[in-house]
This record gives structure tokens, C-alpha cells and sequence, in this order.
């Protein structure tokens, strides 16, 4: 029973992680249509930098995440900027651009910190456990698990209850018809794709906690945030939180039950997925 628990927090912990990894990704590309594979190189951004915070300046973990989320949200915001606002609607380009930039920020991440870090770090008040019963709850787990539920529910609303997300929606359907209204639709993605770099900062801050940093961790992340966005669906908050927790979970209990198949437990959920429900369990049509 003890290691049933066990592995149910580590995998709820873990999902919670990968929602944060893959909300942006998705929410980028399900609202704007930009396909931006260098989403998880800002996640490793935003580690690095709050790492420096905590650990070499010795500052607040609190404020680690905030200067790591800023710090992503202001690199992914230059590359949308410069690069990717000529890109719209031209996939086959924007594939191309966004992998060279995951190369080019490792590179930029080896040359800042050097390329022999494994970085993960704790915080002092993530530390000791929470007893019920004969079972210990991992303090680091269980804020880590409050957190991504508070930016799932940040982002459910900002999605789906503010003008906002209604203005972003109707501008990936009528452009012409937003810009009509005098909004301008180019600030407005902008200003979704920095909140989307902020959140993938956010995400490397916090998974330092468990999970070790690397350069080269940004091309790593890919397939795990495929996995999360082709299970969940597309472009929906609720997708990339069930499918996040649903992938950890596979994850965790596929390592756990066999150990040498536990990728192939994530390619099958990803395959029935497909077969089943090709837009995702929770994905729009």
C-alpha cells in the first residue's frame, strides 16, 4: 500500500510538472498557431537562472521563480519579436527556426554556466514531510502539486472567462475582424507568448526541485511535451493538466512495474490516444 502511495504522489508531483512544461507549448499553439520547439529550452532557462538566484546569490527561493519566469518570459518574448511574428500560419518554418533555438540557447546556457552541470537544488522550506498514518508526504512534492493547480486555474480563467482569451480565440478565427475592432491582435500575442515563456520559467524553477537541469535538457523535454499535448489535446488548459497528470502517473508507475519498458508505456497511451480520440482526450475539433 505504502508504495502505491508512494508512487501515485511521485507521479501527481511529477504530471503536475509537465502540465507546467507543456501548458505554454500548447496554449501557443492551440490559441496562435505558432509551433514552438524551443519551449522547453526556456524551461532550462528558467532553472539556470533561478538556481543563480537561489543557490550562488543566495536570495529568496520565492524570488528565484520569479526572476526565472521573467527571465524565460523576456527571452521567449524576443525570439516571438524578432523572429517569430514573420513566421505565422508557415509550420514547416517555424519547425525549422524554433529547433535551431534550441541548440542556440544550449549553447548560450553552456557558455554562461558551463557544460558540466547537473543542477537541482531544494529549498529550505520545501524540505521534511507531512506523516498520515504510517505514510510521509514529501513537503517539496505536495507545494510543487499546489502550485500547478494554482497556475491551471490561473490560466483556465485567463483562457476561457476574460476578454483576453475571448480576443485571442476570435483572432486565430477572424484576424481581419479583431483588427476591425481596433484591438491590436499583435500585442495581444505577444503578450500570450511572453505569459507562455513566464510559465515555462516558472516550470524550470520549480522542477529543479526534483528532476536534474542539463544543457541539452530543452531537446530532451520534446517528446515528453508532445506526449502531453497530443494526450490532453491541443490549445486547452484542462487537456495539458489531465494530460500532464496522466503521463507522470504512466511514468512513475511504468518505471516502478517495468522498469526497462517505461518509455513504451508513454508511446502506447499516445497511440490509443491517437486511435481513439485523434484531438486529444480533451481537445477541441
Amino acid at each position: 500500500m505504502n508504495l502505491i502511495l508512494s508512487n501515485l504522489m511521485n507521479g501527481l508531483s511529477y504530471g503536475m510538472i509537465l502540465f507546467l512544461i507543456a501548458s505554454g507549448m500548447s496554449i501557443v499553439l492551440g490559441m496562435m498557431g505558432i509551433t514552438n520547439l524551443a519551449h522547453g529550452a526556456l524551461y532550462m532557462v528558467g532553472a539556470y537562472i533561478g538556481w543563480t538566484i537561489f543557490v550562488q546569490l543566495e536570495m529568496n527561493f520565492w524570488l528565484a521563480i520569479l526572476v526565472g519566469a521573467i527571465g524565460a518570459g523576456v527571452l521567449g518574448l524576443l525570439i516571438e519579436r524578432v523572429f517569430l511574428k514573420h513566421l505565422y500560419k508557415q509550420i514547416n518554418e517555424q519547425v525549422l527556426l524554433t529547433y535551431g533555438f534550441v541548440y542556440i540557447i544550449t549553447n548560450i546556457v553552456i557558455w554562461i554556466w558551463g557544460g558540466r552541470y547537473r543542477l537541482q537544488f531544494t529549498a529550505p522550506e520545501l524540505m521534511g514531510s507531512i506523516k498520515l498514518g504510517d505514510f510521509s508526504f514529501p513537503i517539496t512534492r505536495i507545494v510543487i502539486t499546489v502550485i500547478g493547480l494554482v497556475v491551471a486555474l490561473f490560466l483556465w480563467y485567463l483562457q476561457d472567462k476574460t476578454r483576453i482569451g475571448a480576443i485571442v480565440r476570435a483572432g486565430m478565427d477572424d484576424k481581419e475582424m479583431i483588427q476591425g475592432l481596433g484591438i491590436d491582435l499583435e500585442k495581444v500575442s505577444a503578450a500570450v507568448f511572453f505569459l507562455a515563456s513566464c510559465i515555462a520559467g516558472l516550470a524550470g524553477v520549480v522542477g529543479a526541485q526534483l528532476l536534474s537541469t542539463f544543457p541539452g535538457l530543452g531537446s530532451d523535454l520534446l517528446l515528453l511535451m508532445l506526449a502531453v499535448i497530443i494526450v490532453g489535446g491541443i490549445g486547452t488548459i484542462q487537456g495539458s493538466l489531465v494530460g500532464g497528470l496522466l503521463i507522470g502517473l504512466i511514468d512513475t508507475f511504468g518505471k516502478a512495474l517495468f522498469p526497462g519498458y517505461a518509455m513504451f508505456t508513454i508511446y502506447f497511451a499516445m497511440v490509443v490516444v491517437l486511435l481513439v480520440k485523434p484531438t486529444g482526450l480533451l481537445g477541441r475539433s
